[in-house]
């Protein structure tokens, strides 16, 4: 368990303005999550036992050691990967129970996604790219929506533009519109600013924060960095598979001292 005295590890996580969880329902769950690659001597638990509540409509982070299991555990909620055992709920939707075209129809419709690494159709034009989930889906945009994130994103002036004609901040932002055009139950995002520049990065993350707190969005971001880590609602860390502790309101001082915490045990196993 995390050792500094600043990390919540039971009391339950709050709503917007200090909703508790009980007027509010979670916007996803976990519980007793159990991934394992290999067998016998070679076997490996990505996951092992991990159990999380994500609170609706705020910025939640994931942090841990590496090989910790965090991309795995994202991965497990968003439907992109099966558990060997455990339960994932995505509202009140059991995904564990979903063949896998209806987990690809939940994703469609109700999952946004922000990669590290852009994932943008080199083909097609910068509205193109954040429009082509709606297309999948067959819905048609809300104008009024998508003119508020291309304005809020700075991305007014390179509709028209290919990704290749694009910087990686534009990309990325191009990338975070395409996660929210169909105003989705939960956003994943995979180190969304692994790629880009301190100035963009806090453009990102500042973009983030507000689709949560202004706007009610849910945002579930994996990173590493603790900067980007203050600014979410709370953070959780994941050390050997399983959630080791909650940090609510998160600053760049109290996100180190929860990592040295983490860490602390395997230097001393190592020594």
């Amino acid at each position: 368990m995390l050792s500094t005295p600043t990390v919540r590890t039971t009391a339950p996580p709050v709503g917007p303005s200090g909703a508790h969880p009980a007027t509010r329902p979670p916007a996803a769950s976990a519980t007793g999550l159990v991934k394992a690659y290999g067998r016998g001597a070679t076997e490996v638990r990505a996951l092992d036992g991990a159990t999380l509540v994500i609170p609706a409509g705020r910025l939640t982070a994931v942090m841990g050691p590496s090989g910790s299991g965090k991309s795995t555990l994202m991965h497990a909620m968003a439907g992109l990967d099966s558990v060997d055992e455990g339960s994932i709920r995505l509202g009140e939707t059991e995904v564990s129970q979903l063949s896998e075209r209806q987990r690809t129809l939940m994703r469609r419709q109700r999952i946004g996604f922000v990669f590290q690494s852009f994932n943008l159709v080199p083909s097609l034009t910068a509205q193109e790219n954040i429009t082509l989930p709606l297309r999948l889906a067959r819905r048609t945009a809300d104008a009024a929506w998508l003119e508020e994130l291309v304005s809020t994103l700075g991305l007014g002036d390179r509709l028209t533009h290919r990704p290749g004609e694009l910087s990686g901040g534009q990309q990325q932002r191009v990338a975070v519109a395409r996660a929210l055009v169909t105003r989705p139950d939960i956003v994943f995002a995979d180190e969304p600013t692994g790629n880009l520049d301190s100035r963009h990065g806090h453009v990102l993350l500042a973009f983030l924060q507000k689709a949560a707190r202004d706007l009610g969005q849910t945002v579930v971001m994996v990173t590493h960095d603790p900067t980007a880590a203050s600014y979410a609602d709370q953070v959780v860390f994941l050390a050997d598979g399983r959630v080791a502790g909650e940090l609510p309101d998160p600053t760049v001082p109290t996100v180190l001292a929860a990592m040295a915490g983490l860490e602390q045990p395997a230097t001393r196993a190592e020594s």
